[in-house]
């Protein structure tokens, strides 16, 4: 008897973080020009979301540590999705520099509560032979949101400018959706790990060290990308240098989206038939074609077909990755072991960004991504040297 791949629990995780990108990727566009326009200096802005998007990052092993221990998911994951969809209408209710912070943090602290919690749900649903496939199935709908949200909030400031409060209320309603949505998930019966150790917040990222060793290397490079891997920020900002309009750059922003969108179950189920280690190289290699295409084109439709390169590389490495690593952790150790990789990834896109910044502003545009390309390159040949196959026993 074939075994069903995308069970009940994987549509309503799904369906959930669907309609939280909705809402998120409504704003994300929007947030920026919103504190802007409310007097932020970009400095302060820079400051807000990178102490949100380090919470977010370090409470991400956290919870996943505390959710192996005490056996259970679901609790996690609703308190999480429903921190966040109460945390975005309160950004429009006041605007004091510590009300915007503390809303904005309490949305990524959702986020870092459900996260692990969630992906480990999302493990815990699949075997080794259909992981990819399964966290492929859920990036595809999560990053559909990603297409619906800005979609909608580009149509809204078309007939809307500047009504920038009215949208934080909007998106509140899909994020309702989202927390309804998940009160239909049940709780699978696990035993909760017996252990008197307290759980300090950044305790868990001690696996780093304690992990199986092909945890350990798997991370290692993981974590090395992500040095290279800044944000998409950086990609916009290129196409505007390049005199792309405000309202194709979006466009293209969501045209890449949809492919990811496409592409993320498809590649997953390749990965699950071919292996993850090469599916996962070849992204990288995807990558860096972009980053080296970036460096030195200008025309418009150079952009859509980078941009469209780009959304088979996501599609092929970001589920993927989060298979990879519950792949060779212990089961008992799932929920930590991908908050750690979750967590340490957030901080270090961080630390990536900044350098990418440094580079562009210091030097040129054009380092930043001739850099990126160059790094992203020995990536794979550390993958190919110190990873010799993915590991697919151990859960």
């Amino acid at each position: 008897m074939k075994t069903k791949i995308i069970t009940k629990s994987v549509w309503i995780l799904s369906l959930v973080s669907l309609f939280t990108d909705i809402a998120s990727e409504m704003l994300y566009p929007v947030t920026p020009l919103y504190l802007k326009s409310i007097g932020y200096s970009v400095v302060l802005i820079g400051i807000i979301e990178g102490f949100a998007e380090a919470v977010a990052g370090l409470s991400k092993g956290y919870f996943g540590e505390l959710s192996d221990k005490k056996g259970v998911r679901v609790p996690f994951i609703r308190l999480g999705y429903w921190l966040s969809a109460t945390a975005r209408p309160l950004m429009a209710a006041f605007t004091f520099p510590a009300w915007i912070f503390g809303a904005r943090s309490l949305d990524l602290l959702g986020k870092g509560i459900r996260t692990s919690a969630r992906d480990a749900m999302l493990s815990d649903e699949s075997t080794p032979q259909t992981k990819a496939s399964v966290f492929g199935f859920h990036r595809s709908m999560d990053t559909l949101g990603a297409v619906i949200g800005p979609s909608l909030a580009l149509l809204y400031m078309h007939y809307h400018p500047g009504s920038y409060r009215m949208m934080f209320l909007i998106a509140f309603l899909p994020g309702v959706l989202a927390g309804c949505t998940v009160l239909f998930l049940k709780e699978k019966k696990r035993e909760p790990i017996q252990e008197k150790a307290k759980w300090p917040f950044i305790a868990s990222f001690s696996y780093v060290k304690t992990g199986p060793p092909e945890y350990k290397k798997l991370l290692y490079g993981l974590l090395l990308f992500t040095l290279f891997n800044s944000s998409n920020a950086f990609l916009i900002l290129k196409m505007k240098d390049s005199g792309v309009s405000d309202t194709t750059a979006i466009g293209i922003y969501i045209f890449y989206n949809l492919i990811y969108a496409a592409f993320s179950y498809p590649l997953g189920k390749l990965a699950d038939k071919i292996g993850t280690k090469i599916t996962f190289i070849s992204g990288l290699i995807l990558f860096a074609a972009v980053y080296l295409g970036m460096a030195l084109n200008s025309s418009l439709t150079g952009f859509f077909i980078l941009f469209f390169i780009y959304g088979l590389f996501m599609a092929s490495t970001e589920g993927i990755s989060r298979a990879w690593v519950s792949n060779v952790a212990a089961k008992e150790d799932t929920g930590k072991a991908l908050g750690v990789y979750s967590g340490l990834n957030s901080i270090l896109t961080i630390a990536a960004s900044s350098l990418a910044g440094l580079l562009w502003y210091k030097i040129s545009p054009q380092s930043t991504f001739f850099l990126t390309a160059i790094g992203t390159a020995f990536v794979v040949l550390y993958f190919i040297l110190f990873i010799k196959s993915p590991a697919r026993s151990k859960n």
